[in-house]
């Protein structure tokens, strides 16, 4: 149980993707324009390495070596797919703003990365917690992201105004922004975890 909270916490904070692994960075800068877009691509992602881990994990005896990248690739896809699907059938508004984005989950560095490193060497229960962990880490961060950028470019976060409409930064609402409020919680992130 002990390794299994700390296999969790450790995608969370230690190895946070965006913040401390910068991994994923295509998805983090090009959805982050609202909080609701951040949330919503980090939960797709979430979804698929969690599933992706438990399958790999429960197949990585019976995968070749020789064909375990491609092998991989075709489990994700299969997740990917139904990400996809359902979002385009029950969150239409969402995957309209999303739609190039969640394809290319296939081929984000994340989901592969925790595939091979350590779905493929680890028990599925261990896996689970990996692809939670590292999920909700991305979800947190993509949030966190999207809400700084939403606040200071729109002058809301989820849709609600907090700040009046002459205080509004257009900047963050665009690409620029998201380099500039990425760099300044990269910081704040960094400065934290030293503490």
């Amino acid at each position: 149980m002990n390794n299994a909270l700390k296999t969790f916490t450790n995608g969370i904070l230690k190895e946070n993707p965006t913040f401390v692994l910068v991994l994923g960075m295509c998805p983090t800068l090009a959805t982050t324009t609202s909080a609701i877009n951040g949330m919503s691509m980090g939960l797709a992602t979430m979804f698929v390495l969690v599933c992706s881990n438990v399958v790999i994990s429960l197949l990585k005896n019976l995968i070749p070596d020789k064909v375990r990248i491609p092998a991989y690739i075709v489990i994700i896809a299969t997740f990917v797919t139904m990400v996809q699907l359902a979002m385009q059938a029950y969150l239409p508004g969402i995957y309209e703003v999303l739609g190039l984005f969640i394809p290319l989950i296939v081929v984000n560095c994340i989901v592969l990365g925790r595939a091979e490193a350590f779905a493929a060497k680890n028990s599925v229960g261990l896996s689970a917690m990996d692809g939670l962990g590292i999920g909700l880490g991305f979800t947190l961060a993509l949030t966190l992201l999207g809400m700084v950028r939403e606040l200071l470019g729109a002058g809301s976060v989820f849709g609600l105004t907090i700040i009046p409409e002459t205080y509004k930064t257009l900047i963050f609402v665009l690409a620029p922004g998201a380099f500039i409020a990425l760099a300044y919680l990269m910081a704040i992130m960094n400065k934290l975890q030293k503490k």
